[in-house]
């Protein structure tokens, strides 16, 4: 099984960058669609970014679209999202998430529900 730990959260002001690291251990990740995902207090856990397992395909949401980027390197066993021009409504808890059930899959899933490992998550504020 395996295990994913997200690390680089933190308070930043807004306008300011981020990186968010995703290391996973047990197995590799090297075949499986990986995700981001983020929930804010009250709030219902939102996709954010999803990246094919070679990393030829990525999506986003609209509302990160042009501002996140999302990689990963395999051979580090690490799914990456870079964030940039951060806004206040970015604050929330982000998660990493792997979806094992699709091997070697072009599909990149946008609802929670496709990925079946998640990590703790990783706490992002943004100050105005």
């Amino acid at each position: 099984q395996v295990h994913l730990v997200e690390s680089g959260g933190g308070l930043v002001q807004a306008g300011g960058s981020l990186r968010l690291s995703c290391a996973a251990s047990g197995r590799t990740i090297s075949t499986y669609t990986m995700g981001w995902f983020r929930q804010g207090p009250g709030k219902e856990r939102e996709f954010v970014a999803a990246i094919s397992w070679s990393g030829s395909s990525t999506y986003y949401a609209d509302s990160v679209k042009g501002r996140f980027t999302i990689s990963r390197d395999n051979a580090k066993n690490t799914v990456y999202l870079q964030m940039n021009s951060l806004k206040p409504e970015d604050t929330s808890l982000y998660y990493c998430a792997a979806d094992q059930r699709r091997f070697m899959s072009r599909v990149l899933g946008a609802r929670w529900d496709e990925y079946d490992v998640w990590g703790q998550g990783t706490q992002i504020t943004i100050s105005s």
